[in-house]
């Protein structure tokens, strides 16, 4: 269950938002730049095509159907209010956007003094209001415990620390971390479903923030639990056949055997090379990859690397629902391109080859499914009374992807 927004006394203040009566008129266009680091940036963590600055976009589209709406992600993994400083022109002022989002905390918590975190704030504030920009200042995600280098303690004084500037400055707030912990306080479990690892959130965690941030500049609530994936879902493979290209693919059992014949029914010319990537239980491949570091493959060569990456995803009915979903979230995590990396992955449930389960079976495929939309990535399923064979359903599933190269 995504939470609801969570509004500050702050946030109600909306003298100084410009904005939302642009974006309900929409006669003009309106930017929007979110700023801030990786849990602002693209990457894997949400599958690498999307993050809360898009689905802040699509939500605000909802709200206000007329905004002509540009976002602009301006976030970049590892930084500090420090580095947000030096290149706050470049990134966000050129823009001449109407609102900068603004969230920086996770880093500066380990990298930077509470003074100089303040202070920073304080001057990048002033620096976009000076620009002509609304500003809305951003807590972050709730992170696990088990950080040592950002404990709970130091990095809750840190997010009081932007509840004051906020209130100091008169400007508004998003309070995403009280919004994690209402979500963590009503459910444990629903809470880590938003998270990817102990400190990034999954695109469920995202769209908690978006709603956040949503709700403050429109003071109405929406939900964007509905979004499907973006489509289509294998960009870089499609690029690749429209282009007779090779196409190198990387496929777990049973799949290696057909995805080729499968590939070539919508690209009969192509020249596809499958590699095959033994499946176990998800636990068992987890161990396994371990040993050969598995997340290696981010680290070969651009011609050694996969175009494709088909995950069989393992059923493991026998497996408790902790343990299934972490699985599925590494197994995930560690198949998505990253840091400059470009591959497609696609998961199929267990369904698609069998589709008469147990119902341990399916409870772990409902599991499966919650981790895949997690990555905000398109999957392969076998519909309700669908008696087509794994090869027909997967087939018929490339032939809707490769619709937009006809």
């Amino acid at each position: 269950m995504i939470a609801t927004a969570f509004l500050t006394a702050q946030a109600h203040d909306l003298a100084k938002l410009n904005i939302s009566t642009k974006l309900a008129d929409g006669r003009e266009p309106v930017k929007i730049v979110c700023f801030g680091a990786s849990t602002t940036g693209v990457y894997y963590h949400t599958g690498g095509r999307r993050v809360w600055c898009d689905m802040l976009g699509l939500a605000l589209q909802r709200i206000y159907p007329l905004a002509q709406l540009r976002m602009v992600n301006a976030g970049i993994s590892g930084e500090t209010t420090q580095d947000a400083l030096k290149r706050i022109e470049a990134s966000v002022i050129v823009q001449k956007p109407q609102l900068v989002v603004v969230e920086f905390l996770l880093n500066d918590v380990v990298k930077l003094t509470l003074a100089d975190y303040r202070d920073n704030l304080v001057k990048i504030i002033k620096a976009i209001q000076n620009s002509g920009s609304d500003v809305i200042l951003c807590t972050p995600n709730l992170i696990y415990p088990d950080d040592p280098t950002r404990p709970l303690t130091r990095v809750e004084v840190y997010v009081e620390t932007v509840r004051q500037v906020a209130a100091n400055m008169h400007v508004p707030i998003a309070d995403c971390y009280r919004a994690f912990e209402e979500v963590r306080s009503n459910n444990v479990w629903s809470w880590m479903t938003l998270m990817d690892d102990s400190l990034h959130p999954n695109m469920l965690g995202h769209i908690v923030v978006a709603q956040e941030i949503a709700h403050v500049i429109s003071d109405r609530n929406v939900s964007l639990g509905n979004v499907p994936p973006p489509f289509p879902s294998i960009p870089k493979t499609l690029a690749l056949l429209s282009k007779h290209m090779p196409v190198k693919v990387l496929a777990m059992p049973p799949y290696d055997r057909f995805i080729k014949s499968a590939l070539l029914k919508i690209s009969p010319d192509a020249q596809i090379i499958v590699t095959p990537w033994k499946a176990k239980s998800s636990a068992e491949i987890r161990e396994e990859s371990k040993k050969r570091d598995w997340a290696a493959m981010w680290n070969l060569k651009e011609e050694e690397q996969p175009d494709l990456v088909i995950v069989a995803i393992p059923s493991d009915s026998a497996a408790t629902s902790r343990e299934q979903f972490d699985s599925y979230n590494w197994m995930l995590g560690t198949s998505l391109s990253f840091a400059g990396h470009d591959w497609d992955v696609v998961p199929i449930l267990p369904s698609v080859i069998k589709a008469k389960q147990p119902d341990a079976e399916r409870n772990s495929e409902k599991l499966a499914l919650k981790s895949i939309q997690a990555h905000d990535i398109g999957w392969i399923a076998r519909k309700p009374g669908d008696s087509s064979s794994s090869n027909e359903i997967v087939s018929r599933w490339l032939r809707i992807q490769a619709t937009p190269m006809r």
